[in-house]
């Protein structure tokens, strides 16, 4: 298959085009931030500039499409609504509209943070309730991708992994802080399924080929509060998890609201694909695995301006 995966250079994007270039012939678009890489052929480009998403599908021709770009800081969001907005609800829906006349696949990247976090384990027919800007225009984008394109797969995510910044997501920042001896809080009060970003690539991949369609969750298979999963990780690689002070995120003043349970039930997947997620402890397991393999300096020489960009 051919596969065109947007926001490649970011924590899921490059994950998933690596792990999609072992099979597949990939292109992966990239907006800032160049990257060197065999394995995928590499696209620069902005989604937003007029006749972009059009040339970007002419020139690709892909199979699957899998749309990974996004606004995706919650306070840059709140800083910057209109931008959000474009990004991640105009974007999309242009995105799709455009993919169901090719003929091709979609495959769209939404979040668990469409949820408001009162109650937890929601299924998919648990009607959304957004509290920030950027859940809000996720959530938009949503509605408007699969109204444009009825076959798209939208898939609800949160994920952790090494990332080409080493910057990009909670695990990384309970690594690199514990590393350097750091103290750190860990909310004892926001709850969520976090997987892997290679194992869900892995999973999307499947989606993709079994021709599912529609509103999956996906996600690990339990749920932890972010201060025990900073505890799981220091575990694992063998660092002081006293570093880690259990704090609630009532108390460290964030500009942006977050919701406090996101465990979301991902058996409507399971029962998909004849698979269940796994455990988050796994998911731990083989981050540590990556990281003996060497995995997070292979993806920093991808970057050709050192460890400290962002896509």
């Amino acid at each position: 298959m051919r596969v065109l995966v947007t926001g490649a250079s970011g924590l899921l994007g490059v994950n998933l085009a690596l792990e999609a270039a072992k099979e597949h012939k990939v292109f992966g678009l990239v907006n800032r931030q160049p990257l060197k890489t065999e394995a995928f052929r590499v696209i620069q480009g902005d989604l937003l500039a007029p006749g972009a998403v059009e040339n970007l599908l002419d020139t690709t021709q892909p199979d699957w499409v899998i749309h990974c770009a996004a606004l995706a800081n919650v306070d840059a969001c709140e800083a910057d609504p209109d931008q959000a907005k474009k990004v991640n609800t105009e974007l999309p829906k242009k995105l799709a509209t455009h993919v169901a006349r090719s003929g091709a696949r979609l495959l769209h990247v939404s979040t668990d943070a469409v949820f408001d976090g009162n109650t937890g384990s929601y299924s998919e027919s648990d009607a959304p309730n957004p509290l920030g800007v950027y859940a809000r225009t996720k959530l938009a984008a949503e509605h408007l991708v699969a109204e444009a394109n009825p076959n798209v797969i939208i898939a609800r995510v949160n994920l952790f992994g090494w990332s080409i910044s080493g910057q990009r997501s909670l695990a990384e920042f309970f690594y690199n802080n514990l590393r350097a001896g750091n103290t750190v809080n860990g909310f004892t009060d926001i709850y969520f399924c976090p997987l892997l970003a290679n194992t869900l690539a892995q999973i999307m991949l499947k989606m993709l080929a079994a021709g599912l369609s529609g509103l999956y969750h996906v996600v690990s298979r339990d749920c932890t509060s972010k201060y025990d999963f900073g505890i799981q990780l220091a575990r694992r690689f063998n660092l002081d998890q006293s570093l880690i002070s259990p704090t609630s995120v009532k108390s460290a003043h964030l500009s942006a609201s977050r919701s406090l349970n996101l465990t979301l039930n991902s058996s409507k997947l399971a029962l998909a694909l004849n698979f269940t997620p796994p455990e988050i402890s796994a998911s731990v397991d083989q981050f540590y695995t990556l990281y003996q393999q060497g995995y997070p300096d292979s993806l920093r020489q991808m970057s050709s301006h050192g460890t400290r960009n962002t896509p």
